[in-house]
């Protein structure tokens, strides 16, 4: 008969201490991610990663060689970049079609959308002032 008293309460012993361990690590886990979501949010990717992310990422989208970023800002929801890609390789070079893209990323540096603005020959020069 005691035997019995001392499993019941042995049993009711090891399933307090499972709770608390199993309390435990719910909030080491909870705090975890609670600091993995902090150092996404405080951690702004560098310009220098945005800019590879976004020409790898509109490369992968449109299957053409990104070749420069013309132009590049910080904006309010994220990133803004023109970036000049190859759309047609012609011998010679010169004669080769040119394209830039106005490129969007968010905050975090994902691609949200794009589209081409113009389109040129490599070799002309550009008639419309600044650009």
């Amino acid at each position: 008969m005691s035997n019995t008293n001392n499993t019941s309460e042995s049993q009711g012993s090891q399933q307090s201490s499972q709770n608390s361990q199993g309390s435990h690590k719910a909030q080491k886990s909870q705090k975890s991610q609670e600091d993995s979501q902090d150092s996404r949010e405080s951690r702004r990717p560098r310009p220098m990663e945005v800019l590879r992310e976004a020409r790898a990422q509109l490369a992968d989208l449109t299957g053409m060689t990104a070749e420069t970023v013309s132009s590049f800002e910080q904006t309010e929801e994220g990133w803004s970049l023109e970036v000049e890609v190859l759309e047609l390789e012609r011998v010679p070079d010169t004669m080769s079609l040119m394209a830039s893209y106005q490129v969007e990323l968010d905050s975090e540096g994902q691609l949200m959308g794009y589209r081409r603005v113009r389109r040129y020959e490599r070799g002309r020069a550009d008639s419309r002032g600044g650009r």
